[in-house]
């Protein structure tokens, strides 16, 4: 038998978030790039379809997604350079509020820059290691990101 449809305005109920037993937050499954944000938000990118599906399977459950501040202000400049202001407004308006965000402090900015004076590498960037940090310190093993840099540091890459 056939279930009847949703009427307009009922939601679905979510499943709880998963807790990390550390700390009393939501476990995050995956770290979220500035490279996946863009891929998602741009169409024409070759990875479009593919972040698509991976960010809309991770981010149907509550507190699966984290990102940083860094990540924010990089992919916000990109799309106003490259895009226009409507994309950065759906990056903020459809996309931030599904994201956990870790707000960079001076702590976690000064090891992000010893990474990346240690790395030597003039193609690595300071929101990558930024990135990397947060990954490690919150034992996320993998990355929502179309950049070799996150498998070339050990993680797990989707899409």
């Amino acid at each position: 038998m056939r279930q009847p449809s949703r009427p307009r305005g009922a939601h679905r109920r979510r499943p709880p978030a998963r807790r990390d037993a550390r700390r009393g937050l939501p476990a995050v499954t995956a770290f979220v790039d500035t490279s996946a944000l863009y891929a998602l938000l741009v169409g024409t990118e070759a990875a479009h379809e593919r972040v698509h599906r991976a960010f809309g399977r991770l981010a149907a459950t509550p507190g699966n997604l984290l990102t940083t501040s860094y990540v924010l202000v990089e992919t916000t400049a990109l799309l106003q350079h490259r895009i226009g202001l409507a994309a950065v407004r759906d990056l903020d308006q459809h996309v931030v509020p599904l994201l956990a965000v870790r707000w960079v402090d001076e702590a976690l900015h000064r090891r992000g820059m010893r990474r990346l004076t240690r790395a030597d590498r003039r193609r690595l960037s300071l929101v990558d290691c930024v990135s990397f940090e947060t990954m490690e310190r919150d034992a996320i093993g993998t990355a929502l990101a179309v950049d070799d840099h996150f498998t070339e540091a050990g993680f797990r890459v989707l899409p």
